[in-house]
């Protein structure tokens, strides 16, 4: 924990997920002395905030994909990455830890499946997404098809082309 020169514990107030074009991500960590009300801001690598965050802590893009979210969904999303995020024991919750799917494995996209997924409202490709992948998950397979995309449409809405 950062500790300000008046004595007191400086406080996490946010995160912010910076990405450069060259493949490296980083963290800036906001902190705040609740005592003097020094404000500082530190860069680190992304996943390696080490002790600069003091609780779980949603990044500003996370909160905004979220906040985007239907107000039905949002409540309910938000418990289950909490929920997942405790379980592995991390504390900082970011754009991809919203994205992925809860089972913990890596899930791929076929290109295809990909470009489908772009025409999903925005509202409601957060949750395709997270459902897509879970499905993959709970039956063994490591990639997104289209076919599977069809299926889940089917399966949830009663509406998968016919072949």
């Amino acid at each position: 924990m950062l500790t300000c020169g008046c004595g007191r514990w400086m406080h996490t107030e946010g995160i912010e997920e910076r990405s450069y074009g060259d493949g490296i991500s980083q963290w800036f960590v906001r902190s705040e002395c609740r005592g003097c009300g020094l404000k500082v801001g530190v860069d680190v690598p992304a996943g390696q905030p080490g002790r600069l965050v003091d609780r779980m802590m949603w990044t500003d893009e996370a909160i905004h994909r979220l906040d985007r979210m239907p107000p039905y969904l949002a409540p309910l999303v938000r418990r289950e990455v909490e929920q997942d995020v405790r379980v592995r024991g991390e504390r900082v919750i970011t754009h991809d830890t919203l994205l992925r799917p809860r089972t913990g494995e890596r899930i791929e996209w076929d290109l295809d499946a990909e470009r489908r997924l772009d025409r999903v409202p925005a509202p409601v490709r957060a949750m395709a997404r997270i459902e897509l992948e879970r499905t993959a998950a709970d039956r063994g397979e490591q990639r997104i098809t289209v076919a599977l995309m069809e299926e889940v449409k089917a399966r949830y809405f009663g509406m998968g082309s016919k072949q």
